[in-house]
């Protein structure tokens, strides 16, 4: 499309970089891990690109969070069309996804339960590396550090299992919890991305824990007004 972004060559490894890392882990790197990957000397060199993408509006920096990158949908739409255009879509509407909204979760019934869809919204297909099952609404900061913050809709695909560096949608014992997972010898971590929160170590006396879910993408509840 001609309103797509132009980027030089390095921006759209980064910006790969973040979709790839979203894809896989459920969130974006850190500054330190893009300035690895790519072999910066530092991670300043990296936050200056990420500076420029988010000038050319492909991104928005969120302050305060070492994991604060987002993808713009509207610029993500554009550079999805471009890589995929003999997969275009011939109706607007057929990209759309209708997404049930899940509010809180009463203990012991199915995260999808009736009683526990708040609305559905419409959603575009493309803000999403995978395909997203619901939207669920973050409460609390124990993800801060990974840019979820309270009141975000974390986009959730259904899965039982997941790797380690994953962040998920767990229910353990009464509660449903978004952490990153973390399977060491044995045992389960439900690692927060925030100091003031403490891990949590799954064990017997845990009570009922079950994988609901794997984070595929983040919305700020502010785009759903």
């Amino acid at each position: 499309m001609d309103d797509a972004p132009k980027l030089t060559a390095r921006q759209q490894q980064i910006l790969d970089l973040v979709q790839t890392s979203i894809e896989r882990t459920g969130s974006p790197p850190t500054r330190a891990e893009i300035a690895a990957e790519l072999g910066f000397r530092s991670a300043n060199a990296a936050e200056e690109h990420l500076q420029a993408l988010a000038r050319k509006g492909v991104i928005e920096l969120v302050g305060g969070t070492s994991r604060g990158i987002r993808l713009q949908s509207d610029t993500l739409r554009s550079l999805n069309q471009l890589r995929n255009k003999q997969f275009s879509l011939p109706l607007p509407s057929l990209s759309q996804l209708m997404l049930p909204l899940v509010g809180r979760v009463a203990a012991g019934s199915p995260i999808l339960a009736q009683e526990h869809i708040d609305q559905t919204y419409a959603v575009e297909a493309s803000m999403f590396p995978r395909r997203p099952d619901y939207l669920l609404k973050v409460r609390g900061m124990s993800m801060r550090d990974a840019g979820i913050l309270d009141g975000d809709l974390l986009a959730v695909q259904k899965a039982r299992e997941a790797k380690n560096g994953q962040i998920v949608v767990a229910r353990l014992g009464d509660e449903v919890t978004v952490k990153r997972f973390r399977r060491v010898r044995g045992t389960i971590e439900l690692l927060p991305e925030n100091p003031d929160f403490e891990p949590i170590v799954v064990t017997p006396e845990s009570g009922e824990f079950e994988i609901e879910g794997l984070a595929v993408g983040l919305i700020r509840n502010t785009l759903l007004m």
